[in-house]
């Protein structure tokens, strides 16, 4: 639902996947072959908007039955709840340089404090990354009466301003760490960022769509901003 501040040509995680292994078995071996050393790591900070056309109030009962929404507008990524307000999502198989992974990682959902809603990682039960640690840590604001960049069918407008902290930890086996450091590092910065800003489309789209339906309200579409 976040997409990044710079510009980054989107693309589909197909293809940016090099020789996939074929499960998670075959990652798990060839990590065996020693992931010695320190990890690598990726982070992002990434911010972005969505419209909705309604008061804050409608706004904020949706988001708070996640429940209801959060597994199927998520798709294509596979989602389980995990307790109250968790959910463990399979975000997809990528990769570069023949090393593959497919993140499993723990989400929670937490009830607003002072109008800040916020999602952080959380473990899930009885998995272990297989060399690699996720930590996402986002919030988000309704600023309600706002003047909207597109046309919109309802008189009151808010807006959902998301900010996200995202870092990934690789720990990469010995025939990736022969290559260069700024080699790996640029190139997982710009994976990182480019999956980043595809799910956050498709998510904010989903989700966009999903919320006007619910309230019988049309939606136009046109929901990508000119930067």
């Amino acid at each position: 639902m976040l997409s990044t501040n710079g510009e980054y040509q989107s693309l589909d995680i197909k293809e940016t996947v090099l020789p996939v292994a074929s499960s998670l078995t075959e990652v798990e071996e060839k990590l065996t072959e020693a992931t010695v050393g320190s990890p690598t790591r990726f982070y992002g900070r990434y911010s972005d908007s969505m419209e909705m056309y309604a008061p804050a109030n409608a706004v904020a009962e949706y988001l708070h039955a996640h429940a209801s929404w959060f597994s199927r507008c998520a798709e294509p990524m596979k989602v389980q709840p995990l307790g109250d307000n968790g959910y463990t999502l399979i975000i997809g198989r990528f990769g570069s340089f023949g090393y593959d992974v497919e993140p499993k990682i723990g989400l929670e959902l937490l009830p607003p404090e002072q109008g800040i809603y916020r999602i952080r990682t959380i473990p899930v039960p009885d998995y272990h990354p297989p060399g690699y640690d996720v930590d996402y840590q986002a919030s988000l604001q309704l600023i309600e009466n706002v003047v909207s960049e597109f046309p919109a069918t309802g008189d009151e407008i808010t807006r959902v301003e998301w900010e996200l902290d995202l870092s990934v930890d690789l720990h990469f086996p010995r025939f990736i760490q022969r290559l260069p450091k700024s080699l790996i590092q640029s190139t997982g910065d710009r994976l990182l960022n480019q999956i980043v800003r595809q799910v956050s489309r498709r998510l904010t789209r989903k989700v966009q769509e999903d919320f006007h339906q619910s309230l019988g309200i049309s939606f136009l579409g046109n929901t990508e901003k000119k930067r």
